[in-house]
């Protein structure tokens, strides 16, 4: 059994360990409630914005590259998402997981382009094709989001990948998120299902935002080079939100477990302890009894 001087250090260092996790939880919890704002603040752009894509493509003599879809895929690419740092549970290694079973699936071999420290060093560490790499912004913007945009983009058009997928953890809530994987490339502007940001924009009515007519100049094939690459941006911008509210919500849950679990710690030590200085004091009353009784006789 412990004694009472080791009971006292193991439940000094847990409470300063229970004080830096309700710390973190508190920081991740401001941050998840921003994150929060910041994609459902892009949800109904998403909407609008594909309602234009799906009339462009729909006019006649309307084509684009990212639009075209190839019989035969020789070789795939995957954005995958994951975080910079840990302490946020199984959020990293949940859709890690989820990419490699949905890498068994496919026939042809995979180039990724990791976003995240974690998922760069495990992809690395495992022999995946990782092609670039990029760190997760606490703010993301667009600028942040063109690199990677241009170098699936660029490759696609180039014949170098045929299809494109983005992996990212879908949030729902503070509570719950769901590893996803969806196709990013090509677009399907007539059939949405499977795509990334597809939950987003189901208000969309496809039939008919794809028999009005509008007046466009330029023309529509002109002015699908510039909407088909932005709403590629936005859908890769959109999975990076959903990642990082995913991410601070699983970090403010996964500490608030830990702050909770070092209270029931604590609870358990302080009752050793005072058992621990009880046996101490019965053992010391019955040595004086001992020494008066020896004196005694």
């Amino acid at each position: 059994m412990a004694t009472e001087r080791e009971l006292n250090k193991r439940i000094k260092s847990i409470k300063n360990i229970s004080q830096v996790t309700s710390a973190l939880a508190a920081v991740s919890a401001s941050k998840a409630s921003r994150a929060q704002k910041q994609v459902e603040a892009t949800r109904d752009y998403a909407g609008k914005a594909f309602e234009i894509l799906n009339n462009l493509a729909a006019q006649p003599d309307a084509a684009h590259p990212l639009l075209t879809v190839r019989t035969t895929v020789n070789k795939v690419g995957l954005i995958l998402i994951s975080g910079d740092r840990g302490l946020c549970g199984a959020y990293n290694t949940n859709i890690i997981n989820r990419v490699e079973a949905f890498m068994r699936t496919l026939t042809a071999p995979v180039e990724v382009v990791t976003v995240g420290r974690k998922g760069r060093d495990l992809m690395i560490r495992r022999g995946y094709n990782v092609v670039a790499t990029f760190e997760n912004p606490d703010t993301p913007s667009i600028l942040d989001i063109t690199p990677i945009a241009k170098i699936v983009t660029e490759d696609y058009l180039a014949g170098k990948v045929d299809q494109v997928f983005i992996a990212y953890t879908d949030f729902v809530n503070l509570i719950n998120r769901r590893p996803t994987v969806k196709q990013l490339l090509p677009l399907k502007p007539l059939d949405f299902e499977g795509m990334a940001m597809a939950e987003y924009v189901q208000h969309v009515d496809f039939k008919s935002a794809s028999l009005r007519t509008y007046t466009y100049e330029p023309r529509p094939d002109v002015l699908l080079d510039v909407v088909v690459p932005r709403f590629t941006q936005l859908q890769i911008y959109q999975s990076i939100l959903e990642a990082l509210a995913s991410e601070h919500s699983a970090r403010m849950v996964a500490m608030n477990n830990a702050t909770d679990n070092a209270a029931e710690l604590i609870d358990v030590l302080t009752l050793e302890r005072n058992k621990a200085r009880q046996t101490s004091i019965t053992s010391e009353i019955l040595d004086i009894v001992g020494g008066a009784e020896s004196l005694r006789k």
